[in-house]
């Protein structure tokens, strides 16, 4: 591929900003929200026509790691959107009622309206299907203009603090912010196409069998057996009732995708939506619940686990998970565990153990944190390297991989953007400059709307996993 260069053209330049927040998933809602809270000129750019990201656009079926398995703990705007999923789910209310840590479904549609009311309630500005192109710098090395397109060609956007909340880093990548990206061998973590399924027999669904792959009666296993379902490689299968009759699914990995290469997530979306349909029909062979089941949908975007982890000030390691750390710049708490998607090797390999052997894997592969425990994410995760009025929020933080793995669920990201959003409106009022904020007076504001952040001084010593566990931990890196 040889070099193309552009001719010189005018772009129309919108300097009217003190934040603009790139990227409308759960962590660039709670950042686009939370600086227009603080009375900051916010505009949210997202490159798709919805906000929510997976859990909209991805149907991601359910939100996981809100809590410690004793208590709540990612608050703040996270809880606000855990409570209005409750208050509008109605087959769901009385399940989260009588239990305050059930991980609540998601119906998109009514994530879509609690993202928009959230976001634009706030007094945030949002331009759909403005996908970001390229960071403009200052002969000082400085982000001084952001330029995307849309119907109106190309358009420039000025600010004096920016918000990467793509996901992949974009901005702050191209900001020249260095990053990381799979493991040592850059090798990423499978996607997985969700989809969502209706018209399915509830009676029949819980005489069983189960669809998740414990039940050797699951249809995940007949079609593993099977010659009609070629897609259908490794056991991967859980899915979530998300309305009467319907159900999401988290089913299945695309191996091999680079969601940093518009090729690869191309041909990871193609395939993906032949495998939804494969899992459809496979189901209706082998479980009766599913005879005259239907797919209704799948996402338009691939759910995808891993790309650019920006470096900032502050790496969290799996060392800072393992001793459940805390520190003086925490701006939340996770408890989510250590989430790394194996490879297609790795995943094939599953399919050659028995039921009690799976059960076992999976309870070492899946243990996390003790009741009551979690760990910090300080806000220097927030601000990368090289680059002053920029902070990143969501997936993209700077993490160790086998954190990331912890740490990019979206309620961790729904936590990370908020504390960007009121860290980027206090920078925008001084110089700019995000390293400048005082994290006490974050914390404070944080905790103002209701953040979980206890003071680590009073915090319990510090734990440690036990050795199997951290043995394992650290062989995963």
């Amino acid at each position: 591929m040889s070099d193309y260069v552009l001719r010189e053209r005018n772009v129309p330049l919108d300097d009217s900003w003190d934040v603009i927040v790139v990227g409308g998933g759960p962590a660039g809602c709670a950042a686009a929200t939370a600086a227009a809270r603080e009375n900051a000129r916010t505009l949210l750019l997202e490159a798709t026509g919805v906000l929510g990201g997976m859990g909209t656009s991805g149907l991601v079926p359910w939100f996981c790691g809100y809590d410690d398995r004793e208590k709540i703990i990612a608050r703040g705007l996270a809880e606000r959107v855990h409570c209005a999923l409750r208050d509008q789910m109605p087959h769901l209310r009385a399940e989260m009622e009588k239990s305050p840590l059930t991980v609540p479904a998601i119906d998109p549609e009514l994530l879509k309206r609690v993202y928009d009311e959230m976001v634009t309630g706030a007094g945030a500005k949002v331009l759909f299907h403005c996908p970001l192109c390229t960071v403009e710098k200052s002969a000082e090395g400085v982000p001084d203009a952001i330029v995307v397109s849309s119907k109106s060609g190309l358009s420039a956007y000025r600010a004096k603090v920016y918000v990467d909340c793509t996901g992949d880093g974009d901005l702050a990548a191209w900001a020249g912010a260095p990053f990381e990206k799979g493991d040592k061998s850059g090798c990423l973590q499978p996607a997985t196409h969700c989809f969502m399924i209706s018209n399915v027999d509830e009676a029949a669904l819980a005489k069983g069998p189960r669809i998740h792959f414990y039940d050797p009666g699951s249809p995940v296993w007949q079609a593993l057996r099977s010659d009609k379902y070629p897609l259908i490689v490794e056991l991967h299968s859980c899915n979530m009732k998300v309305a009467p009759r319907t159900f999401g699914f988290n089913t299945g990995h695309v191996f091999d995708v680079d969601n940093t290469d518009p090729a690869s997530t191309s041909s990871a979306l193609l395939q993906g939506r032949q495998m939804a349909a494969q899992y459809r029909n496979a189901f209706a062979e082998y479980h009766p619940a599913f005879a005259d089941a239907v797919l209704v949908a799948t996402g338009s975007l691939l759910g995808v686990r891993e790309t650019r982890r920006i470096i900032g000030d502050y790496v969290l390691t799996v060392d800072d998970y393992i001793a459940r750390r805390s520190f003086p710049d925490e701006i939340c708490r996770n408890a989510y565990g250590i989430d790394v998607h194996r490879s297609r090797e790795e995943n094939q390999e599953l399919t050659k153990k028995s039921i009690a052997e799976l059960k076992e894997w999976n309870r070492v592969a899946t243990r996390g944190l003790n009741r009551g425990e979690s760990f910090g994410v300080p806000y220097r995760c927030l601000t990368p390297r090289g680059l002053m009025n920029v902070l990143v929020a969501g997936r993209c933080i700077s993490t160790d991989r086998q954190t990331n793995g912890s740490v990019r669920i979206m309620a961790c990201c729904l936590n990370t953007g908020e504390a960007a959003g009121i860290a980027a409106a206090m920078a925008a009022v001084d110089s700019g400059d995000v390293r400048a904020v005082d994290t006490d007076e974050l914390r404070r504001r944080l905790q103002a709307h209701g953040a979980f952040l206890p003071n680590p001084e009073d915090s319990r010593p510090e734990a440690s996993a036990d050795a199997e566990q951290a043995k394992d931990l650290r062989s995963r890196l």
